[in-house]
């Protein structure tokens, strides 16, 4: 029988040799079908660009002396078709720019990707929630806003469900709207604590991130980008809880998971330490270390973890211009050109809003989150 398989006279070993050959051809133009999938929609997000994370765009923006220039001026950019004469307007119009953003994406990018950029949507909808759930748990009236600026549906119809439900009902709304477990029970605490909701909020939104089915070649880009999402997120929380100076047991609510640089031995190591400063000093040896011992000195004349925040977030640009580059032929650039979009809204707003108010650049310009140069 052997004899005749290994035969090169032989059907049998001329069969063997193309089932092996088609198995080869299979296994090696896997990663190119996935290649070829990313070649158009990544060429034409970088060929778009983000101006708005750049400090030579803002710099001329947050110069503009009325909110019709300042609009005027982002229009002249290609993409950009803001509406508006007052601030309300000109930001929803900001939101509703980010939402056309992933509808084009979507739409430019694999069907597979689909799934993605539906997650993308609800993670960026979390900060809706989290002011709803303040906003109804203190008795306010809800921001009738909230249901207009979300992106996605399921969260629009979470909002609805918020404002019409009864405050003492809202872990039972939740739960009946497949919202982790975690979050129902940080609203059945007495009293609630709302950066441990916050908490909560952001690891149920990170998880279902994480569980999305991606194309092949791009979960180890995703599991890099949900790591230095954790790792930024961790190290804000411990900040702010340190300021607000929480009690050592409240710290083991605000851990979001195990991320690329901060695991939870090191968070614990963190939250044992005495003070702001010192968090600050016993992250030497991380990536984060020294854009935050930068910022100190500001830190100590505002005393506000404010400018930590910030310098927080131009090193999770910096770090997601990095998976950009490591995974640049898959969801690489997708994933930079994203998060840059997300960042260049908030940065428009904040621009908006100090125009209107009547900001001095200097006043507007450090709340600004800019990428650093290359």
């Amino acid at each position: 029988m052997l004899e005749m398989i290994f035969d090169p006279y032989s059907y049998p070993f001329w069969v063997l040799i193309i089932v092996i050959l088609v198995g080869v051809i299979a296994i090696i133009s896997r990663p190119f079908s996935t290649y070829v999938k990313f070649v158009y929609p990544n060429a034409k997000f970088e060929a778009i660009g983000n101006p708005f994370v750049s400090e030579k765009s803002l710099s001329s923006l947050v110069e503009s002396k009325h909110l019709s220039s300042f609009v005027e001026s982002v229009n002249a950019v290609k993409d950009y078709d803001i509406q508006g004469d007052t601030v309300a307007a000109v930001q929803q119009s900001l939101d509703n720019a980010f939402l056309r953003t992933i509808l084009m994406m979507r739409k430019d990018s694999a069907k597979k990707m689909d799934a993605f950029y539906q997650a993308y949507l609800q993670k960026s909808d979390g900060y809706l929630i989290k002011q709803a759930l303040r906003q109804k748990i203190e008795g306010k009236q809800l921001d009738p806003s909230f249901t207009e600026r979300a992106h996605d549906q399921h969260t629009k119809t979470l909002l609805h469900m918020i404002e019409e439900g009864d405050a003492d009902q809202l872990p039972k709304l939740l739960e009946s709207q497949g919202v982790d477990r975690s979050v129902v029970d940080t609203l059945s605490a007495n009293p609630i604590d709302f950066l441990v909701v916050d908490t909560a909020i952001d690891r149920h939104t990170l998880q279902r991130f994480s569980e999305v089915k991606l194309p092949y070649k791009c979960t180890q880009a995703t599991k890099q980008f949900i790591a230095v999402t954790k790792d930024i997120q961790n190290i804000k929380h411990l900040l702010r809880a340190k300021q607000l100076e929480y009690p050592l047991e409240t710290f083991d609510h605000l851990f979001l998971g195990d991320g690329q640089e901060i695991a939870s031995w090191k968070f614990s190591e963190l939250a044992e330490v005495d003070s702001v400063s010192q968090i600050i000093a016993s992250l030497e040896g991380t990536s984060y270390y020294v854009p935050l011992k930068d910022a100190i000195e500001q830190y100590t004349q505002d005393e506000s973890v404010q400018v930590f925040e910030q310098a927080l977030d131009r090193r999770f640009l910096h770090l997601v211009r990095d998976i950009s580059t490591q995974h640049y032929v898959t969801i690489g650039p997708t994933l930079r050109f994203l998060v840059s979009k997300e960042f260049e809204i908030k940065n428009l707003k904040i621009i908006a809003k100090g125009i209107a108010e009547q900001f001095s650049p200097s006043m507007i310009t450090p709340l600004l989150v800019m990428e650093d140069p290359a």
